[in-house]
């Protein structure tokens, strides 16, 4: 299996990055996650942290080297992350739940599958052209969908930050999950937070993307949203990989990771947490994420335990 991957973060004009983002693999699968803490609601940056941490630990329990059935991991990876966070603020005795939305893909065997909540966004692109992407499950998107909104307003429509579906909410999440998607070499999978394409139209995310290497298209768009944003500019995240093959014969170029020596039950995990705050900003209480982690990790592993 071989691929290349690219990810980058910016803060914006916002004190704290809530956005987070990691991949994981192994030899025969790659896990990709995208989360984007809720700014409306306290701590989102940890609800958006506990989502990555609980799905990179299940996938490190499950991927014997692959998923043996991954709609069904994705789907009890996003619930378990849900309960997770919901877990965490009764244990705190938070006042109120942080929360967060997320987009997560597999790769395994030439093939993608994704699943999300809430609007932060998968792409798959092939020869500039989209061949898919996951559809937000906020208010602006119902409208559009059915000709009460046009794709024009979405950065001005008064409701376009009102989303129905988010992990850490007082309902169970909904969760969209994709067929599979055949693969082909050259196809780009980019995952991103609504800092980014709501900054930059889908022409030009496509057009970076197909004309680009992603070591140059990531940090280009996330530079470019971030100046259009100006002062006000959200947390903008992209976390993209350009597919190379299952099997892919000859000379690598230097930036493709390449699996295929990785022993069967290793995984190499890659978490990235945002930039560092500027100067006086209020940072979250690492040490609390910290300590939510290792009981995260420790309840998964006893579920491991009876389930052999």
């Amino acid at each position: 299996m071989q691929f290349s991957v690219y990810q980058q973060t910016h803060i914006g004009g916002r004190k704290v990055n809530q956005d987070r983002m990691g991949y994981s693999f192994t030899r025969d699968a790659l896990l990709l996650v995208l989360a984007d803490g809720m700014g409306g609601h306290m701590r989102g940056e940890i609800a958006a942290t506990i989502a990555l941490q609980t799905l990179s630990m299940m996938f490190r329990m499950q991927a014997k080297p692959y998923v043996k059935k991954p709609e069904r991991f994705l789907e009890e990876a996003l619930n378990q992350a849900h309960w997770d966070i919901l877990a965490y603020a009764e244990r705190h005795k938070l006042p109120e739940t942080p929360r967060t939305t997320v987009v997560a893909c597999l790769v395994q065997h030439n093939c993608a599958v994704w699943a999300h909540c809430g609007d932060s966004r998968l792409y798959w692109v092939r020869r500039n052209q989209v061949l898919a992407r996951t559809r937000d499950h906020s208010h602006l998107e119902y409208l559009i969908e059915r000709g009460r909104a046009t794709e024009a307003e979405r950065n001005t429509h008064p409701d376009r930050n009102k989303l129905y579906n988010c992990l850490g909410a007082g309902q169970a999440p909904k969760i969209d999950i994709s067929r599979q998607a055949s693969l082909e070499p050259g196809d780009t999978l980019l995952l991103c937070s609504d800092g980014l394409w709501g900054m930059l139209p889908e022409t030009e995310i496509v057009h970076r993307l197909s004309t680009s290497t992603i070591v140059q298209a990531v940090p280009d768009m996330v530079a470019m949203a971030a100046a259009i944003g100006g002062a006000r500019a959200d947390n903008t995240t992209a976390l993209a990989i350009t597919w190379q093959g299952a099997d892919a014969k000859g000379i690598l170029s230097p930036d493709v990771i390449s699996t295929q020596m990785l022993p069967e039950d290793e995984v190499s995990s890659t978490i990235t947490a945002g930039q560092p705050l500027p100067a006086g900003a209020d940072a979250f209480d690492e040490d609390e994420i910290e300590k939510a982690i290792a009981e995260i990790r420790e309840a998964i592993e006893k579920s491991s335990q009876l389930l052999k």
